[in-house]
Parts: structure tokens; sequence; C-alpha cells
């Protein structure tokens, strides 16, 4: 019998900048990014994040809007992603995103399960971003306030 989970928890969030990420305001949150990364990918529950060559998504294009930049993430469950969301270096970001980020009403950040080894297109964190933001939180798109078991829903 496999011990291997049958499911993972992807996560996306998209901000929107404020500058761009070349400008010194941007500076400190462009200058964190590769250790923030490093402390995920060492993380207890880590499983995989979307990057391009430059070992980060900043350049990876989501809704077709260039000041908006993309985190997507894949995760053992939801006490693993908040473990790491809510310790050390990625607290001190979380706790600067307004100088960052424009402050959004509509939702930024979906979380869902995904069958173990499958890894998430932007496409389809965009798709469950569209359905948080229509539906409110359901098994297909939730948040960490509102969330549901694995299985629920994997369409």
């Amino acid at each position: 019998m496999s011990t291997e989970p049958a499911y993972e928890l992807a996560q996306v969030n998209i901000s929107r900048l404020k500058s761009p990420l070349d400008s010194p305001e941007l500076k400190d949150f462009v200058d964190a990014l590769d250790p923030v990364n490093a402390v995920a990918d060492a993380a207890d529950g880590f499983v995989w994040r979307l990057q391009s060559e430059g070992g980060n998504a900043t350049d990876v294009p989501v809704f077709g809007d260039e000041w908006l930049i993309v985190n997507l993430s894949v995760w053992r469950d939801v006490d693993a992603l908040t473990a790491f969301m809510y310790a050390g270096r990625h607290r001190e970001l979380l706790s600067r995103r307004n100088e960052w980020f424009e402050r959004i009403k509509e939702a930024m950040t979906a979380l869902w399960w995904v069958e173990a080894g499958h890894r998430p297109t932007v496409e389809e964190a965009e798709k469950r971003l569209v359905h948080l933001r229509e539906h409110g939180p359901t098994p297909h798109a939730f948040t960490l306030r509102t969330t549901f078991p694995p299985g629920a829903d994997l369409g």
C-alpha cells in the first residue's frame, strides 16, 4: 500500500506592482526574492514552484498585464503552506507588501487540490482565481480562511 499522498495543494497569488521591478522603490523586494525562494525550496512540505530562467517567476505573464507578477507553487498540504507563509523572511516581506504592491479588492490568491505530481500552469491558476472571484470559496478554488478537503473537486 502506497504512502504517497494522492493530492497536493496548489497555490497562486498575484500582485500588482506599484513601480517597475528595476526601480529603487522595489529594490528591497527584488533583493529578497532569491533568499525567500531558497527558504521556500527547503521548507518542510514544499513540492514545486513556477520559475523561469531567472530562478523566479517575475517575468512570467499573468492575465496579460505587465504590472502583475505571479507566484505559483505546490505544497504537501495547507499546514505546510501556512507554516512557510507566516514565518521568517516570508513573514517580513508580507509585512511590507503595501510598500510594493497595489491594494486590490478582488481575490489575488487561490488554493486548490491537484493530483500528486501535477504541476499547474499559469492559465490553470488564472481560471481558479476567476472562479474564486465569481463564486467565492468552493472546493474548486478556495482561501486559507475557507479550505476544503483534498479530492472534493478536481475539475
